[in-house]
């Protein structure tokens, strides 16, 4: 076989080593996204059988304006009703509770001092 023979066949192997790899990427990819889109259908279907209409409803709002609050509330919830400290299903009130405490936490007093020499 002639040094450009070899040289074709080196180019082929890396192009095919390189599709491989490729291929194998987008497949771990694709796993992941289907192993996450099946942790929140779970997580959706425990929240759907703990909280009343009215509680759901609240939390779709808070989702729509803050995400990461109505991930927050859903984590506690969630953590509350495994360890027995909540039993459902939960309504709205107890909802508007978690939101209220956590509204605390994470207001922000901003207050600006003008200071006159």
């Amino acid at each position: 076989m002639s040094l450009s023979g070899e040289l074709y066949d080196e180019e082929l192997e890396a192009i095919k080593r390189k599709k491989l790899e490729e291929l194998q990427r987008r497949l771990q990819l694709e796993e992941e996204l289907r192993r996450r889109q099946e942790e929140e259908a779970r997580r959706q279907a425990l929240l759907r059988s703990m909280l009343t209409a009215e509680a759901r409803e609240r939390l779709a709002n808070v989702r729509l304006v803050k995400p990461e609050i109505a991930r927050i509330v859903e984590d506690n919830l969630i953590a509350l009703v495994q360890t027995g400290q909540l039993k459902p299903p939960i309504g709205e009130d107890v909802v508007k509770k978690i939101l209220s405490a956590i509204y605390e936490k994470t207001q922000r007093n901003i207050r600006i001092k003008f200071k006159r020499k």
